[in-house]
This record gives C-alpha cells, structure tokens and sequence, in this order.
C-alpha cells in the first residue's frame, strides 16, 4: 500500500462506491490528478449499496436529466464490455388501466427524451419473457436499451480505481473512514483519518448511505434517507446452465405490484441459478438514519444489509406468484433474502454540487447505479468547467431552502417518497402531504376564508383558485370546459380559468409571497450585478428602476431568470421560488470568486408581495393610494417604481407584470402586508390564484418559466429574450452571446405551439399537463436539431381566452415557421398541432388590445 500522503489536490471520500470510482474516473478524463480516494470499507466497497445493488438499468423516466445520465451510463458500461443489454420489460396487469395509462405515458416521455421504449401487447411480452402468465398481462413496454451491469457495479467500480491508481493520479486507502473535515474561513482545508489528516483543495463525498454523517461534519444536512429495499432469491433455477451468462431473460417490471424479477444466469456464476425479485414497500417504508446503521463488526450480513420479515412481502409475493408462477414451483432461499438500503431523497432527486456552507465542498449522493457514469461525469464537468452540457437545476444540492434541510422534513418527505419508488403514477402537478405549511404569506387566514385550492412551492402555500369564486362559473362555463379525463382534471380547479376570464375583464390581486428575495449591498453591488447580468445595471439614470434580466453562464446559455430593482444603496433580487437559493448561492459564490466586496442577504421572509392586474387597476388601485395622481400614465412609467401608501402602509410598487395585463407588483414589509390586501380587498377586488398567474395567462402572453421553458441547454436568442443591443459593459457569457448574435439563425428557437384537435380516440376532450413530444406528422421521428436536442413540450395549459391548449416547445430551425404542422403524443395518442408563433409572440396581447394607460 502506499504511503498516505499528506497533501491531495482533491479527496474522494467514498471512492470503493460506483459513484466515488465514476468521480474518480470522469475528474481524471477532465485532466485532474493527485486525488486521494478513502474508504471505510474495502474498495470496491462491501458494505455499501454498491455491493449490492440488483445493477438494473432502466432508460425511462418522465425526467431528461435521468433520461441522459442512465443512456451515458449504459454507453459507459457496455463500452468497458461490463453490460448484458437484454432488454427490459414493464407490464400492466388486466384490470389495471391506470398503470397502462402510466406504460403510454413513459413511451411518451421516452420519445421526448431520446430512448427506444415502445408499447407491446401481452403475445410479445410472453414470447420475450415465458415466466409470465399471458392472461395476466393487458399489455406493456419494451425497452431494448434496458439491461444488467455484469457480473456487478461493484465489479467496475474495482476495475475503475485498479485503472486510476495505474494511471498515477489516484490513491486510494480501503478502511480509511473520514474522522472530520477541516474547514477554515468557509472554505474546505481537509480530511482527517486515523492514518492521518490529508489537506485538500477539494473534497467530494461519495459516501451514499453515510453522507449525511459527513455533510454532519460541515454543519449542514442532506436531504436524503437510506430505507429498506426487500430482496428475495428462490431457486435453484438451472435454465441458463452451461450458458455462462449473468442473465438469460429479459428485466421485469411489475409496477403496478411495486416489484420486479430477473433470472441471476448460470449456477457457475457468482450468483447464478436463482430468480431475484424485489419490493419497495409502498405504504410503510421503513427509513433508517444513517447514524442507525451498524458497523461492519456488527452486522449480521452488512451494514447495508438487514433481515428481511417475510410479512414485509407476503401480500405482493402472492401477487407476484400470479404473475409469474414459478415463483410458487421454486424454493425459496432465506438465506440469500434480505434487506438492502438504498437512498431515497425529499424531492425524488439526488443531490449533487457544492457545499451551501463550504467552498471547495462537494455532495454526489442518492445516485442509483443506472445514473452513477453519468452522474460522475456531470460532476467532473461542473468542478472543471463551473457547467454542464445539460441543466443539471433538478439535482443541485443548492436548490434546498434551509427548511428542506431540517431533520423532521427530511424524514417526512422522504418517507412520502419512498412510497412513490415505483408503484403509483406521480402525476406532473402532484403536491406533497407531508412537510406543508412550513411558510405563509400574511394573506393566509384569509385565503382559507375564500376556500383556495391551496399547493406549495418552496414551502410557499399558494391558493391556486378560490371556491368563493365559483359563481364565476356561471357567467364563464359555456367557455370553460370541463375536464372529463380524470388524469388532465388531477390537481386542477375549473374555478381558476373563471378567474382568468374575470381578471381580463376586470382586475384581480395575486399573493406573490412565495417571491425569493434577496438584498445585494456593499461598495461593489452594482459592479457584482452589472456582471451577473446580461440587460444594463449599472448608471445613476438606472436607480428607482426595475429590470427584468437574465444571467448566463460561460458558454453564454440561460442560467436564470429574474428581475433586479436598482434601489440607492442596494440592488433588490426578486426571483422564482423555485429558482431562489440557486441564485442565492450563485451570487455569493461569485462574488467571493471574483473579490467583489458586498453583502447578500435572504430578505425573502421579510417582504411580502401582491400582484394587481387587469384592465380596471389602475382605477382600484387608485381608490386606496394615499397620491391617486402619482399612479397616473406620465407619473409611472412601466417598468417604474414608485413609493406609495396603501393603508398608512408604505408600499413599493414595480409596474411589471407576467400575466399581459397591466399592473403592479407591491412590495411591503411581512407585517404591513395584511393591511395592504384588506385595503384592496374592501375595493370589491377579486383574488386571483396562482393558476392564472403562473400558467394560463403567462401562456397566453409567451412569456416563459425558469427551470422549465429557459434552460442552460439554449441561449437567450433561442429563447427570444435577448435585448436589441448587448450592453457596452463586460458580463458572464458575454463573448458566447455575441456569436450566437452574429448567426444567420438559432439551431432552435422556443416557439408556441397550439392543439388544434384535442378530441382522442374515445371522443374525450384531452388537456395535456406534463411532457409531450413534439413529433414531425409524416415521419413520426422527435424533432431533432443540428445540436442534437430533442423537441417536447417544456411547458402546456389551456387557455380559456383563446379556447385552446397552449405549449411552449424549442423547435429546430427548419421547423420554425407560423402555421407549420406538427404533431405531439399523449397517452400512446398523437395529436395535431401548429406552430402559433415563433420566438416570443403573445396569442392574446391585452397590450395590443389596450392602451397601457
């Protein structure tokens, strides 16, 4: 062994994982050497979930990023020959219409997202797999990129570091747990061990089920819980003996039942001449703390092992033996059967990046082995470059608030996903039961006294419409349709498309509480934003002004989405509250990089915003200002902002607005902010929800959402966002942004789309939620560009003022012309639609239809 070093460019702690050794490998690739990798257990790692995980690889998902990360894995390990690719099955039970819904819906979503799953009746199901029952089977999908890692993950991630060390540029000490992390002034320093202490610019911790305890170490939590997965083993099973084959039949998926089976191949292999067949417990998961799990001297089988009770799986192996009865014929092995630990997090994704608390700090945890080359090559990328070729929002360990990172929410929320691992279908728009009503806006009691509809965002609640508006229905339903597909009606209240109608028609407040807000001061705040920012910051003529902007990254690509208001002393971010403390920790980051001496801090839970807007606000707004004069058309410009009154209140009013109609933002302190909205509210307003604010009317208007229309994957050209001119000023991204200025064309622009026949088979009117892809009518093929991104709806509502579903969708060039004719799948159905405008084009532009006075 070699001598433990003292000093490392970068620490790997976890590095016998497959997700430590993917690290390891991917960093190297990118030119980086000196990396000491140490483990608390041998390498590769037996005792944790590498050792032993089933090493399935599934390519369907409704997520692109998973999508990406599992088709790169499965390239990875096929490449290095460690991959059986024999496809995969997931079948719907008869009688079970949901899940078969569920099937179309993954096709769906893997014509989006570029993989090969396709429907398959219940005949080709038994002739790829004879275990089954056919008459059990209504039908199902067949992925033929689906297979097994072989003979184990564990085994490449032994052959990845045995091909590090060779190379010199890694280190790695087995039995060599991390004692504590050295930390000085924020920034990482080290990693004690009982061999020593290694000082290091870098630290990733790979530890998978015991990150936590590490993370414990720089004073903040992760996100995640290890819960129990049953495994079961019956045999012998001798049909692939003399084969030499780690598996002979395709994967099995039997969602519906939360399990699935495969042969293990040949008796002579390491664990051949067995069915495997697995569980993920539905309605009791059984979570275990990281610091519950035993040591190795101290467990019976490995601390990621525990004894398995056969009542965890009586009722769903039962089932199982309908499925497939050879399950009843085999014995069963109990020695072989047991509990495995795997990671689960609070929101469905693992988390990756850097430390919120320490610089030089970094997480790669909650990765299943499908994803880990993949997840190990965007984080070698992201330490390298400061980017990755794909948005990478949905994993960053920056996204959390600090409340999502709180010991009980973390256990709650993970206890709810653990039951979502695998049965039930997880509709688009589905709010989590547990950790609510965390945050509340001043509005709250009185938005229950309306009967909102209430969802949450951030911790936000937020009434996405209000029962106390159901007589708008009346004057609005022969406009409204009602949503007779149980799926498309899941989560959504007819109610707010009334108040959408009423609003263009009138005037209705919005709560915007659930706005991030954060304060940038100090002697270079303007210097640190005018940097940040692609539109123009800084200049005296910009104070008392409100900037709708967006920042870009070094290849010039959109990285958020958000408005600055230059103030005298300070500059006020008002951002998404699903964007928030991404940008939060980006500024800061940035600053400290770049030696910018200024302060940020999170304001959000100080200030409280409402929205007004429509053709009658200028006049409400006027019954309760202090100055009615001051909201007059030569006083407020748009994009002004104004001092006002409202209830001895005072108020900061930004003339803005995301849903086309005229109007303001108001800003007000958390404890002024009751008073405000009752002054309003005893104007006659109507409350709006969400729902118009967020989807129908911005849709409507074209105007697009961060984290889901603007991505690192596009420019801001592409998006149709980008100012007339580029500002004199130096800025992140700008050198990219003036190339793609100087192209004839964008390889893709964000077009709006509209359906313009939603009727399917069944004579069903449809409104889409979710993903859908955007398909060429006379070949059925995915949009593609010449940069090789896919077409699909990145985000989709109906529109009660135009009468039709509205989608926004990036379409490569040659398809990018008003009137062209596309088609989209939803549910295994395609559907026509037609390009509505290309770039940034309302459908309905009160603006145009009003003066903005």
């Amino acid at each position: 062994m070699a001598q433990f070093p003292e000093r490392a460019k970068v620490v790997i702690i976890g590095v016998g994982g497959i997700v430590g050794a993917s690290v390891a490998h991917h960093l190297i690739e990118r030119g980086w050497d000196d990396i000491v990798g140490i483990d608390k257990s041998a390498i590769p790692t037996d005792i944790g979930s590498t050792s032993h995980a089933s090493d399935f690889c599934y390519a369907t998902s409704h997520d692109f990023l998973s999508c990406w990360t599992t088709l790169y894995s499965i390239d990875f390990f096929e490449k290095r020959g460690r991959y059986a690719k024999v496809g995969g099955l997931e079948i719907a039970r008869v009688g079970d219409d949901a899940r078969m819904d569920e099937i179309k819906r993954k096709v769906a979503s893997a014509k989006a997202f570029g993989t090969r799953a396709r429907l398959v009746g219940p005949a080709e199901i038994k002739e790829r797999f004879p275990l089954i029952e056919e008459s059990v089977v209504q039908g199902g999908m067949w992925d033929p990129d689906a297979g097994l890692v072989t003979p184990r993950s564990q085994t490449v991630a032994g052959e990845l570091v045995d091909e590090a060390v060779a190379s010199g540029k890694l280190k790695a000490f087995a039995n060599t747990p991390a004692q504590d992390l050295v930390i000085e002034n924020g920034r990482i320093k080290g990693v004690k061990t009982h061999r020593g202490t290694i000082t290091a610019d870098y630290v990733v911790v790979c530890a998978g089920l015991w990150g936590r305890l590490i993370a414990e170490m720089a004073g903040e939590d992760l996100p995640v819980m290890p819960v129990d997965h049953p495994l079961t083993f019956f045999g012998p099973y001798t049909e692939f003996e003399g084969t030499g084959k780690d598996i002979g039949w395709p994967l099995l998926r039997d969602q519906g039942n939360s399990a699935y089976m495969r042969d293990t191949g040949d008796p002579k292999t390491p664990e051949g001449g067995q069915i495997e067949w697995g569980y993920y417990e539905e309605t009791n998961p059984r979570l275990c703390h990281p610091r519950d799990i035993l040591e190795k001297d101290q467990a019976r089988l490995s601390p990621s092992q525990r004894d398995l009770e056969m009542e965890q799986v009586i009722e769903p192996l039962e089932r199982a033996m309908e499925l497939t009865p050879i399950l009843a014929e085999l014995g069963y092995n109990e020695s072989h059967s047991f509990n495995g630990l795997l990671q689960v997090t609070t929101d469905g994704g693992p988390s990756i990046g850097e430390s919120q608390k320490v610089r030089g700090l970094w997480y790669a945890v909650a990765i299943w082995v499908k994803d880990a080359p993949g997840m190990g090559k965007l984080i070698a990328d992201w330490m390298t470059d400061g980017r990755t070729q794909i948005d990478h929002h949905a994993i960053d360990y920056s996204r959390f608030y600090p409340h999502q990172t709180g010991e009980q929410f973390i256990w709650d929320r993970c206890t709810e996903t653990a039951m979502k691992i695998y049965n039930p279908a997880v509709h688009p728009r589905e709010p989590f039961s547990k950790g609510r009503d965390v945050r509340r806006s001043p509005f709250w009691e009185r938005e229950k006294e309306l009967g909102g509809y209430f969802m949450e965002l951030g911790g936000w609640e937020r009434a996405h419409g209000y029962a106390a508006n159901e007589h708008l229905l009346e004057k609005y339903g022969d406009r409204i349709p009602v949503r007779e597909n149980e799926w498309d009606n899941r989560h959504f209240w007819r109610v707010s498309n009334a108040e959408h109608l009423a609003m263009s028609e009138d005037c209705g407040i919005v709560n915007l509480s659930h706005f991030a807000i954060y304060d940038v001061e100090g002697p270079d705040h303007v210097a640190l934003m005018e940097w940040l920012c692609a539109a123009k910051i800084g200049g005296d003529n910009m104070i008392g002004k409100g900037i709708y902007t967006h920042f870009l990254d070094d290849e010039g690509m959109v990285r958020a989405d958000l408005t600055v208001i230059r103030m005298a002393d300070r500059c006020r971010v008002i951002d998404g509250a699903d964007a928030g403390p991404r940008d939060f920790h980006y500024m800061r980051r940035v600053a400290e990089d770049r030696g910018f001496d200024v302060t940020i801090t999170d304001v959000t839970e100080k200030y409280v915003t409402i929205g007004i807007w429509g053709p009658n606000a200028r006049a409400i707004l006027k019954k309760v200002v202090e100055k009615p004069a001051g909201l007059d058309p030569e006083n407020f410009p748009f994009a002004a902002i104004r001092p006002i009154r409202i209830a001895g209140k005072d108020v900061t009013a930004f003339r803005i607005s995301y849903v086309g109609e005229q109007g303001w933002e108001l800003h007000m302190a958390y404890e002024d902010g009751l008073a405000v909205w009752d002054a309003l509210r005893e104007t006659g307003v109507m409350a709006v929800g969400i729902e118009t604010y967020a989807n129908s009317r911005r849709l409507e208007k074209s105007l697009r959402l961060q984290n889901a229309d603007l991505l690192t994957e596009y420019n801001l050209y592409e998006a149709d966002l980008a100012r007339p001119k580029v500002k004199e000023a130096d800025f992140r991204g700008k050198a990219k942004h003036l190339e793609y200025r100087a192209r004839d064309h964008q390889p893709a622009m964000l077009c709006t789309l509209v359906m313009t026949d939603n009727v399917d088979s069944q004579g069903v009117a449809r409104y889409p939620v979710g993903t859908m892809p955007v398909m060429d009518p006379e070949t059925g093929e995915t949009l593609k560009d010449e940069l090789g991104r896919l077409s699909y709806t990145t985000s989709v509502a109906y529109g009660p003022t135009i009468g039709r579903n509205i989608a926004l969708a990036y379409l490569p060039w040659a398809y990018c012309q008003e009137g062209r004719k596309l088609t989209v799948e939803y549910f295994g159905e395609t559907f026509p639609v037609e390009v509505a405008a290309v770039g940034y084009k309302p459908l309905y532009d009160p603006d145009n239809l009003k003066p903005r006075s």
